[in-house]
C-alpha cells in the first residue's frame, strides 16, 4: 500500500471514531438530545431549569434538580453508571476513572483511541515518594488533571478520578504496597494533600479542574494472604493506631488537600463495614473533617458486606445502612437496584437519600459538567495536543530520577564512567521490561524507554536475561550465557525483583525474598564478574537482599520501585552519573525472619515484649532491618549545623488545671492554647561533594516514654538542592500541639511533659517540655 493509501485509510478510521465519540455521548431525546447537561445552545429550552442556570450557587442549582426528580430516578444516580434522564436532557456519567500515576485505562470512564493512544506514565506512587518531594507531587498531579481534562474534552475520560490510594504500608507483603506513599502517616499526608491540590485546582476557588478521591478508608491493607481475603477481613485496630497510624493521611487529603471524595474499602474495622460505619462516615469525614464532596464505596462494597459479610439480613437493609452512614455513591449497581425498596420499607427516608444525591451532584456542578459543552468553558481549549507533550514526558523522568534509591555503593563505584567502561553486561528478567516499569492502575503510556535502551544509549551493551521471567523457576535459569556475559565486560548490572506476578491487587506476598532463583543468579554472576557489579532492584515492596547487602563482590545496590516509562533513561541517567541519587526508602526493608514473627492480619503497630511481637514500620519495630525508612546514599556528602532551636517550651494551664497539683506524664491542650506554642528549627545544610545534587533533610522527634509513644516520628521533612561545595539554610517550623503530641491509649492527642528529643541526621537536640 502506498503512503496516500494509509492516509486515506488512517483519515476514515479517525472520522469512525470521532463519530462513535459523538454518538457515546448522545443521549436521544427524540433524536435531538444535546451532547451535554445543560447545553443551551443545543436546547434553549434548557435554560428555564434552575440547575442549568450558571448565575445561581451550587446549592441553588443542585436543589433545583433534585426537586425536579422522582424516586425511580433518584436511583439510577445513586452508582458509578449514572443518569440518562431524557426528560432533562442529562446524558450518562461514568463516575469510575483511575489516575494513580497517570491517566489509567482502569475503570469504565476512560479509554485511549488513535486520537489520543496514551498519556504520562509516571513512576509508581511508591517511587514518587521516594523523592520526598512535596513540589513534585504536586506538579505531577497538575500534569496529570490537564491531559485527563484534554481526554474529557474528546470523549475519552471522566472528571471524577478515584485517586490517590493513601494506605499506610503497614506490611511489605501487602500487593499493594506499589500504590502507596509508604510507611510513615506525616509523608503519606503530605503526598496526598499534594497530589490532590495538583489534581483539583481550579483557576476558580469553587471549581474544581478533576475531581480526586482518598482511598481506601481505612485500616485497609490486606488483600489475599494465607487464605484470609480483603473482602471478609475484619481488621482489629485499636484507638490509638487509629488516630496516629491510620486516619492521618486520610485527614491530611480531606482538610489540606481538600479532596472531593473519600472511598470506603472493603474489609470491616472492628466488626462494622466501614462503608455502613455512621461514625467513620458521618462522624468523622463528614462531621470532623468537613469533606466538601461525596462518599464512594470500593466497587461492590455494599454488596461484599451483604453477600459475604452478612451484615445484615436483607439487601434492602443493606442499601440503607450503607447512605445511613454517609455512603453518597455505589460504585456498582446494588443501591440503584435495593434503594427504592429500603424507602419504601421505611428503612431510610426520601430526604436521606436526597442528602446523597446533594453531594454528588454538587460535585458534578464544579466539575461543570452542567455547564454545557466543556470546549467552550475553561481547559475547553486543552486537547490531544496537551497530551505527552515533551515537558510531561521529562517530568516522568525527573521524578524517576528523584525516587531512585542508592543503597550501597562500596568504595564509590557509582557513577561508573562512560569513557572508561567500554562495554557492559546487562542481565535480569527486568533488565529489558516495558510494561512492569508501571506497575498497576496503569494507562498506556506515550513511550517506553527500557532498561536496556537506556543503558545502550550511554555504553555499548551485551543483554542476558538469566531467567525467563522474575519467577525465575528452575527450568528457566540461563546461567552460563549470564556469566559468559559477565566475565568479558568492563561491569555487570543486574535488574531483579518483582512484577503484578508477585506483588499485586488480590495477590499478598508470603515472602519477602527474591523470586525463585534469582539470588542464584546474582551470586553466580557476580563470581564470574570481571568488573564491577552493580544490583537493581524494580519492586513496590521491600526485599530481602541481606546476601547482596553483605556481599564484596557486589559494588552497588540500587532500588527503582516501578519507575514509569522513562524508567530506564532515569536509571542510566543515575547509573552514569548525569544526575546525583537523592531518593530515600518511604518504607522498612525487613529481614525474612519478619514473616515468621508478625502475622499479616495482626494491626498492632506497637510491639508486645509478652509474645515477642516486634511492631511494624520504623516508628515502633524493634527488630533488624535490612534497610530502614529513610535510607538511601548520594554521591556527595552532605552534613548539618544546628543554627536555632528552644531548649524549653512552657505550657500555660488555665487556673485549676489538674497538672497544676499533680504531676502529668502528658496534657491535653486545647486549640486556644496551642496558638503560641509554635517554634522554628533553623539549621544550615553544607553539600561537601564535588557534584551538585539534592538532598533530602528529615526532622524526627523522640517523645518522652508515655503512651507507649513511638520511639521516633517524623515531624517534617525538605527536599534541598545545593551545588558541590555550597551551604544552605533551611527552617521548620514545629507546632508543638500538632508535632510533639502522642495519642494516648484512648485515641486523644496529649503533648508528653519531659524530654523531646529532635534529629536531623546524626544532630540530635533535647527540648524540655514543662508546665
Amino acid at each position: 500500500m502506498d503512503c496516500r493509501g494509509k492516509t486515506h485509510v488512517f483519515f476514515f478510521f479517525l472520522l469512525f471514531e470521532l463519530s462513535l465519540l459523538c454518538f457515546l455521548h448522545f443521549s436521544p431525546v427524540s433524536g435531538k438530545s444535546p451532547l451535554y447537561a445543560c447545553d443551551n445552545t443545543k436546547n434553549p429550552n434548557l435554560s428555564s431549569y434552575g440547575f442549568c442556570n450558571t448565575s445561581l450557587s451550587v446549592g441553588e442549582r443542585v436543589s433545583d434538580l433534585v426537586k425536579r426528580l422522582s424516586l425511580e430516578e433518584k436511583v439510577t444516580f445513586l452508582v458509578d453508571k449514572a443518569g440518562f434522564l431524557p426528560r432533562l436532557s442529562i446524558p450518562s456519567y461514568e463516575w469510575w476513572s483511575e489516575a494513580l500515576h497517570g491517566v489509567s485505562y482502569v475503570g469504565p470512564g476512560t479509554n485511549f483511541s488513535t486520537l489520543v493512544p496514551g498519556a504520562t506514565s509516571f513512576p509508581q506512587v511508591i517511587l514518587t515518594a521516594a523523592s520526598f518531594n512535596s513540589d513534585l507531587f504536586e506538579a505531577i498531579g497538575k500534569v496529570v488533571s490537564t491531559e485527563a481534562r484534554a481526554m474529557y474534552n474528546v470523549g475519552l475520560a471522566g472528571l471524577t478520578f478515584w485517586s490517590p490510594n493513601i494506605n499506610i504500608l503497614r506490611d511489605p507483603r501487602w500487593g499493594r504496597a506499589q500504590e502507596t506513599p509508604g510507611e510513615d502517616p506525616v509523608l503519606s499526608g503530605k503526598y496526598a494533600a499534594g497530589y490532590v491540590r495538583g489534581l483539583q485546582q481550579a483557576d476558580d476557588p469553587n471549581k474544581l479542574k478533576v475531581a480526586a478521591c482518598c482511598k481506601h478508608y481505612t485500616a485497609y491493607d490486606l488483600d489475599n494472604w494465607k487464605g484470609i481475603d480483603r473482602y471478609h477481613f475484619n481488621a482489629k485496630v485499636t484507638k490509638q493506631d487509629m488516630d496516629d497510624t491510620f486516619q492521618p493521611p486520610f485527614k491530611s487529603c480531606v482538610t489540606e488537600g481538600n479532596a472531593a471524595s473519600v472511598m470506603c474499602s472493603y474489609n470491616q474495622v472492628n466488626g462494622v463495614p466501614t462503608c455502613a460505619d455512621p461514625d467513620l462516615l458521618a462522624g468523622v469525614v463528614r462531621g470532623e473533617w468537613k469533606l466538601n464532596g461525596y462518599i464512594v464505596s470500593d466497587c461492590d462494597s455494599v454488596k461484599v458486606f451483604y453477600y459475604s459479610q452478612n451484615y445484615t439480613k436483607t439487601p434492602e437493609e443493606a442499601a440503607a445502612k450503607a447512605i445511613s452512614a454517609g455512603l453518597d455513591l455505589d460504585c456498582g449497581v446494588f443501591l440503584g437496584q435495593y434503594t427504592q425498596a429500603a424507602v419504601k420499607q421505611g428503612l431510610i427516608s426520601e430526604s436521606q437519600v436526597d442528602r446523597a444525591l446533594t453531594n454528588n451532584f454538587a460535585v458534578l456542578m464544579r466539575l461543570g459538567f452542567f455547564d454545557g459543552d466543556p470546549t467552550k468553558l475553561p481547559y475547553g481549549n486543552l486537547g490531544p495536543k496537551d497530551v505527552c507533550t515533551p515537558e510531561n514526558q521529562e517530568l516522568a523522568r525527573e521524578a524517576a530520577r528523584q525516587g531512585i534509591v542508592l543503597l550501597k555503593n562500596n568504595k564509590g563505584t557509582l557513577p561508573l564512567s562512560s569513557t572508561s567502561i567500554k562495554s557492559l553486561a546487562l542481565i535480569g528478567p527486568n533488565a529489558n521490561v516495558t510494561k512492569t516499569m508501571i506497575g498497576n492502575y496503569e494507562g498506556t503510556p506515550c513511550k517506553y524507554t527500557t532498561p536496556l535502551q537506556g543503558l545502550t544509549a550511554a555504553v555499548p551493551t551485551v543483554y542476558k536475561p538469566g531467567c525467563l521471567d522474575v519467577a525465575c523457576a528452575g527450568a528457566s535459569l540461563q546461567l552460563d550465557p549470564a556469566k559468559a556475559a559477565a566475565s568479558q565486560a568492563d561491569a555487570t548490572i543486574l535488574i531483579m525483583g518483582a512484577d503484578q506476578s508477585i506483588e499485586a491487587e488480590s495477590l499478598d506476598r508470603l515472602n519477602l525474598l527474591l523470586p525463585g532463583q534469582q539470588e542464584l543468579l546474582i551470586t553466580e554472576v557476580a563470581k564470574a564478574s570481571k568488573g564491577p557489579v552493580i544490583l537493581v532492584i524494580m519492586s513496590g515492596g521491600g526485599m530481602d537482599v541481606s546476601f547482596a547487602k553483605a556481599s564484596d563482590l557486589i559494588s552497588g545496590i540500587l532500588w527503582v520501585g516501578y519507575p514509569g516509562e522513562a524508567g530506564g533513561a532515569a536509571l542510566a541517567d543515575i547509573i552514569f552519573g548525569s544526575y546525583n541519587p537523592s531518593g530515600r526508602l518511604p518504607m522498612t526493608w525487613y529481614p525474612e525472619s519478619y514473616v515468621d514473627s508478625v502475622p499479616m492480619d495482626n494491626m498492632n503497630m506497637r510491639p508486645d515484649p509478652s509474645t515477642g511481637y516486634p511492631g511494624r514500620t520504623y516508628r515502633f519495630y524493634t527488630g533488624e532491618t535490612v534497610y530502614s525508612f529513610g535510607d538511601g546514599l548520594s554521591y556527595s556528602h552532605f552534613s548539618h549545623h544546628l543554627v536555632k532551636a528552644p531548649k524549653l517550651v512552657s505550657i500555660p494551664l488555665e487556673e485549676g488545671h489538674e497538672c497544676r497539683t499533680k504531676r502529668c506524664e502528658s496534657v491535653k491542650l486545647l486549640q486556644d492554647q496551642c496558638e503560641d506554642l509554635a517554634f522554628d528549627v533553623e539549621l544550615r545544610v553544607m553539600n561537601n561533594g564535588n557534584m551538585d545534587g539534592s538532598h533530602v533533610v528529615f526532622l524526627y522527634s523522640s517523645p518522652p516514654a508515655v503512651h507507649n509513644a513511638p520511639k521516633k516520628q517524623l515531624l517534617a521533612f525538605e527536599r534541598v538542592t545545593l551545588g558541590a561545595q555550597r551551604e544552605g539554610v533551611l527552617a521548620f517550623r514545629v507546632d508543638v500541639c500538632k508535632d510533639l503530641s502522642v495519642a494516648d491509649e484512648l485515641g486523644n492527642r496529649k503533648v508528653g511533659i519531659g524530654s523531646h528529643v529532635l534529629h536531623v541526621g546524626s544532630l540530635k537536640h533535647s527540648l524540655s517540655v514543662r508546665i
